[in-house]
């Protein structure tokens, strides 16, 4: 099989790569394709997988091509793995900054600086995925350009079921919670439901059983993962239920925001700064790819240690945990979709899917994150009970953002734009969303019309 990655010279297209040469199995992917707009980039992160392949010592591991030419990339290609960013860590370190100028938050798929992040992501989406039809209409395409769940309903008007959406947050918090219960993650069933990085995960069932009151009766083992150390034990017992990650953001607004004030950078400033570190360093000239590799280790897991760390000092939350720094997470949920879809090998998965009749309160085309049942014929949403009322106001409040934000990228309007920004729960006043909207434009060439 071919597999095209849009945003190849990206920092974690090494992750995916890494988990292609796991695969031993018959029919696995055999070309890696990697585009990307910056050669430079391509070049070094071709070096990286070449120290993967060699440091693997695989005589058959997949062939990588580079190119910047999307179409070159496209051909042929049975599965395009998008993971591209818009503006680069420049963009999101001035969606960070403007709108923590305004007194509120400005990261990357939540809040102002998701509602910027996804004006200028929408319309290249669009614009790939009609590509992608005309160029590889065959292909299967998964999404993890942010905000994953927006750009997955944006390239589904255009490629329908063929666009599936991952995350990793669903998939790391349900792992977590098994193993605190004793459980073998892969063997339990996890009741999760919502948006991305909008949601909870309201049972854990193991040989039919659900163990998630056991854990919420335990305030000690709630408190023993990194969930439960940023919600605190008696909130989550509150909610009977177990928020993904970025909640953290709605329930503790507050507290994040000055934390985010207070820091020296913002998450966006560190990773920009880092990785354009990391970048010059792989693409020394005459740099052996196995010194690639190591430096890409080194970056890595300082990128990992420092993950969400304005939410953990908000909660007093302390450092990660060794076991919260290790992978696994959107690189196997891509490779086990693959499987799934291309062997009809079939697997449940939490997914971003068009919502269909899952969740009464919204329309069939709102893409949701649900488990699904993946075969040959795609990604398919298991039935959910439904939300409770708290959910509902969260989940209907953020996705009709997200339709202004839909309808603004496609409008160009001005007027569209502020309305997405005034509605969404964590901006606090029409005059702040206008403020918003003349910073951004004028931060972000491909928003300059909406001055």
């Amino acid at each position: 099989m071919r597999l095209t990655i849009l945003g190849g010279g990206g920092f974690r297209v090494p992750l995916v790569y890494g988990a292609l040469l796991g695969d031993r199995a018959e029919g696995r992917v055999s070309h890696v394709a990697l585009y990307d707009e910056d050669p430079a980039r391509l070049s070094a992160m071709a070096r990286v997988l070449a120290g993967q392949a060699e440091a693997a010592g695989l005589p058959d591991a997949p062939a990588v091509t580079a190119t910047t030419d999307l179409d070159e990339a496209l051909r042929g290609a049975d599965f395009v793995f998008s993971a591209i960013r818009v503006g680069g860590l420049e963009g999101r370190a001035a969606d960070e900054r403007i709108a923590l100028a305004e007194g509120v938050l400005g990261q990357e798929t939540v809040g102002a600086g998701g509602v910027a992040y996804g004006l200028r992501t929408v319309p290249v989406a669009r614009a790939i995925a009609r590509r992608i039809a005309r160029t590889a209409p065959d292909a299967w395409v998964i999404n993890f350009t942010n905000p994953a769940g927006l750009v997955t309903e944006a390239m589904a008007e255009v490629l329908g079921n063929r666009v599936i959406g991952i995350c990793d947050s669903p998939v790391g918090l349900g792992r977590r919670i098994a193993r605190v219960l004793g459980a073998r993650p892969e063997e339990a069933w996890i009741d999760y439901v919502g948006l991305n990085h909008l949601g909870w995960v309201r049972g854990l069932r193991v040989a039919g059983r659900d163990e998630l009151p056991r854990l919420l009766a335990d305030a000690a083992a709630l408190e023993s993962f990194e969930e439960g150390r940023l919600f605190g034990a008696e909130w989550l017992r509150s909610l009977g239920a177990i928020p993904n990650e970025y909640l953290h953001y709605y329930y503790f607004n507050r507290d994040t925001v000055r934390a985010y004030r207070e820091a020296e950078r913002t998450r966006g400033a560190f990773l920009r700064d880092q990785q354009r570190g990391f970048y010059e360093e792989a693409g020394r000239p005459g740099l052996a790819p196995g010194a690639a590799l190591a430096a890409w280790d080194r970056t890595r897991a300082e990128r990992e240690a420092t993950y969400m760390a304005e939410n953990r000092e908000a909660a007093g939350a302390g450092e990660r945990e060794e076991i919260d720094l290790e992978s696994g997470g959107y690189e196997r949920v891509a490779l086990a979709l693959m499987r799934a879809i291309a062997r009809d090998e079939r697997a449940t998965l939490i997914l971003n899917v068009p919502n269909g009749s899952t969740l009464s309160v919204l329309d069939a085309e709102a893409v949701i994150e649900v488990p699904c049942l993946v075969d040959a014929n795609g990604a398919h949403p298991t039935g959910v009970a439904p939300l409770p009322l708290h959910a509902v106001g969260l989940v209907t409040a953020v996705k009709a953002v997200e339709r202004e934000v839909l309808a603004a990228a496609a409008s160009g309007s001005r007027a569209d734009a502020v309305k997405a920004f005034a509605l969404h729960p964590l901006v606090d006043s029409v005059a702040v969303a206008r403020r918003l909207v003349e910073g951004y434009a004028v931060a972000h060439p491909g928003l300059a019309h909406l001055r």
